[in-house]
């Protein structure tokens, strides 16, 4: 099977993806705006062949690399990257190539917002008031309608990139004049623990492994106040969020993929957050691995070239994944959460500047069979001077 993967190189982590593919038989071919040069040397190595493009936001040179590559190597089976940026891009490319995966007609249902609220009340899956607002007169009907507080947010956007909670009309006036000129959805503002519902699916929509994540604050707080986060995984998956998320994924029609599903668990209760089709962020995929002593990497693969997936995905332990910022002074140095706290760590790095401010500069993933280590080491790592 020829195989494009789209800008191999971002995330660092996701050259083991590609790792995957050539190990499970695929023909590699990538297609990014990096140097080859500049790749990391695993990745270099594991490329049949590397069509560099001048500007990845250019559609008509990722056209003529694609068009390249299937004149070279012959029918390309699968193209990816797995990562929210290129989803229109990567849709638009297998539309025109008859390349199987998500189509142009699909996109919208994933990337807007307000498309994935009337998705996820088809799945019978409670969710925020809200809508897409487009003038300041929209916006101020909408708070008459729920009142104070509320959240702003592009309606296509990554993370928490130029979000607003708005407490008041001075804060609401601030966000009319501050947003982005794009379109944006208002949402009454929900208290509650985040809770993720995340895995992978086979082309039948069957799901192969499952992982849930619960957050200790939102990622919008942390990202407008520039603060810390930690976030554990579940071994056990709460029985309303399993209902919750499979139907969704019916919903979402999701196949061969991965998801990273969003839900406020409101003591016990699920109400649906948004919806993303790739894998989560940050190291959330290494986090699978270890919960699991599994390699996600090469069964996502063994999937897309052999339709086949392995691993036992029994979740023999929970994993805590800890983010500190440079900017904040903790008790602890990191050489002292190493030494401390080297029966749990499995796996720490710097983090890219780019997701810095949702996951901090460094980040730390410990794991136990139990959960209450971890999240009294959670505490720890982050107690401030």
């Amino acid at each position: 099977m020829n195989v494009i993967f789209l800008s191999p190189h971002f995330p660092p982590n996701f050259r083991h993806f590609v790792r995957g593919l050539r190990q499970a038989g695929a023909t590699v071919l990538g297609l990014g705006d990096e140097p080859f040069d500049n790749l990391h040397s695993e990745l270099r190595s594991q490329f049949h062949e590397y069509y560099r493009v001048s500007d990845m936001d250019n559609y008509d040179t990722l056209l003529r690399g694609t068009a390249y590559l299937t004149f070279k190597w012959g029918k390309i089976g699968r193209l990816d990257s797995l990562n929210e940026h290129w989803l229109e891009t990567e849709a638009a490319i297998r539309t025109d190539f008859n390349i199987s995966g998500i189509q142009q007609g699909w996109i919208d249902n994933i990337k807007r917002k307000s498309r994935m609220k009337q998705l996820f009340r088809d799945a019978g899956v409670a969710v925020a008031r809200g809508r897409v607002c487009l003038t300041p007169e929209d916006a101020k009907a909408f708070v008459q309608e729920v009142g104070y507080p509320i959240v702003a947010k592009p309606d296509i956007g990554v993370g928490a990139a130029k979000t607003y909670k708005i407490t008041d009309d001075f804060e609401l006036d601030f966000y009319l004049r501050d947003k982005l000129p794009v379109e944006y959805i208002l949402e009454e503002f929900i208290k509650g623990d985040i809770i993720t519902f995340d895995g992978l699916t086979n082309q039948d929509g069957k799901i192969l492994f499952l992982a849930s994540h619960r957050y200790s604050r939102g990622v919008m707080e942390t990202v407008n106040e520039d603060g810390d986060i930690y976030y554990h995984s579940e071994r056990v998956i709460p029985g309303a969020l399993m209902q919750a998320g499979t139907a969704s994924l019916k919903a979402f029609d999701v196949r061969e993929r991965f998801f990273h599903l969003e839900f406020f668990d409101l003591d016990g209760k699920i109400m649906a957050l948004e919806a993303n089709i790739r894998p989560p962020g940050g190291l959330t995929v290494d986090m699978f691995n270890y919960a699991n002593d599994m390699d996600v990497y090469q069964e996502w693969a063994n999937l897309l070239v052999k339709g086949q997936f392995n691993a036992k995905a029994e979740r023999p332990y929970h994993t805590v994944y800890i983010g500190r910022k440079d900017h904040l002074s903790y008790q602890l140095s990191h050489q002292n959460v190493l030494e401390h706290y080297r029966h749990l760590v499995c796996h720490h790095e710097r983090i890219m500047s780019i997701f810095s401010r949702a996951i901090g500069n460094y980040g730390y993933i410990l794991r136990s069979p139990d959960l209450e280590p971890l999240l009294a080491a959670a505490e720890h790592v982050l107690a401030k001077n």
